[in-house]
This record gives structure tokens, C-alpha cells and sequence, in this order.
């Protein structure tokens, strides 16, 4: 069962972008098996690629085909070569998730993009789609690989607009890896499962509350 009512009030929320805001599920695989064919390797399961999603990029290429760190950055390359201007906007707005954003936005909530996206990219697909209009600021990892880990992509956005009460911020994502490195920078996490993560993986790393859709989100907070 998905808590439906928080413990305590939240003004600012932080949303984690592949898996819940957009389904970038079709740009990010093709992009992996462009890059992949480039060393021979031929992938033809795209749901064997939806691990690539969330993670940082060299940590998948090394974990799921044991690629070193040098041949981890040469597969980055070319997964950039596709996906920097066809693979970016293969991708759509989860139904319903606007409207939990207009309605957080008008009961006055802040909001806030972080992901483990190259944050020039990242930009670029919430103007694609107009989002910009409700999130304050994008922060993601940078092209050289600074800002890696989910955890500093949040200590970042944290520094950079100058919050202070960590308590009031609530950080929103479909993996682990959201609620691990919210944890880390002493932030809750609220899971959700229309991503590409599920109920166990979010709740094994901490997720304090889960939402089923992207409607449930502002549903649960504004409870």
C-alpha cells in the first residue's frame, strides 16, 4: 500500500527526470545500441537496455559489459554522437505528470529539476516541452563527468539556490539511486512506480513514501 498522506509538510520537491517526468526509454536504448555496435557488440532486447536508464552512463557501460574506465568514456562518446540530436527528444511527458506539476505549482510549492542527465541536455528537453515554466532551476551532471553521482547533482542544486532547511525538501525519482543519494544529502525520497524502477528496489534503498502515477504525486503531498 502507497502511503497516502505525508508525515510532514514539504515546500520545495526535486524531480529526478528520466522515468518521472519523461519516458526517454526509445532515445536513451537506441543511443546504447549505437554505441555499442561501434565495439561490435549487437543488442536486439531493448528491455535489456532499460538498466542504462537513471544510473550515470560509464558506471552501466562498465558494470553491464565490463568496459575499463577509458573504453567506459569512448562509449559515452558515442552514445552522444546519437543521441545529442536525434536520441534527446525520442522521448514523451508521462500522461498526468503536468498536472501534478500545476497543481504543486499553485499551492505554492517550488520545483526543482536534479538528474544524473548532462544538465545541457536536461535544459534542453524541459524547453522542448515547456516545462520550464514550473521549475526554478535544472541541475545535472556535467559533459566531463563532474557532478557523476545523484548525490552531488542534489549538494549541488542545494548550494547553488541556497537552501537551508534540508527537511522541507522532498526528492522525487523511479530508482535507487534517487533515494540513495537523497539519503546521502540528508533529504527524504518519495518513489515511484511508473518508472523504470519497482516497489522493492525503492523501498529496499529507503523510499519514505511511493506513488503509484504521476497524479498520486501531487495527490500524496497536497493531502
Amino acid at each position: 500500500m502507497e502511503k497516502e498522506k505525508l508525515d510532514k509538510m514539504y515546500d520545495i520537491c526535486f524531480f529526478d527526470l528520466d522515468g518521472t517526468i519523461i519516458d526517454s526509454s526509445p532515445g536513451i536504448t537506441n543511443s546504447v545500441m549505437y554505441a555499442l555496435e561501434k565495439f561490435g557488440i549487437e543488442e536486439t532486447e531493448r528491455e535489456k537496455l532499460y538498466k542504462f536508464i537513471g544510473p550515470p552512463l560509464t558506471d552501466s557501460f562498465a558494470r553491464f559489459y565490463g568496459f575499463d574506465d577509458e573504453k567506459s568514456w569512448k562509449a559515452v562518446e558515442y552514445y552522444r554522437e546519437y543521441y545529442q540530436d536525434t536520441g534527446i527528444f525520442e522521448c514523451s511527458v508521462y500522461p498526468g505528470f503536468e498536472k501534478s506539476l500545476k497543481g504543486l505549482k499553485e499551492a505554492g510549492k517550488r520545483l526543482f529539476v536534479a538528474t544524473s542527465k548532462p544538465e545541457v541536455y536536461a535544459r534542453r528537453i524541459i524547453e522542448h516541452f515547456d516545462l520550464d515554466q514550473y521549475f526554478e532551476y535544472v541541475a545535472g551532471m556535467e559533459l566531463d563527468g563532474g557532478r557523476g553521482s545523484k548525490a552531488e547533482v542534489i549538494g549541488y542544486l542545494i548550494d547553488t539556490c541556497r537552501m537551508q532547511d534540508k527537511k522541507r525538501i522532498l526528492m522525487i525519482g523511479d530508482r535507487e539511486h534517487d533515494v540513495l543519494g537523497a539519503k546521502q544529502e540528508g533529504l527524504d525520497c518519495m518513489g515511484v512506480l511508473y518508472g523504470f524502477g519497482n516497489r522493492e528496489e525503492l523501498e529496499k534503498a529507503g523510499a519514505v513514501y511511493v506513488a503509484g502515477t504521476p497524479e498520486d504525486i501531487a495527490g500524496i503531498i497536497l493531502k
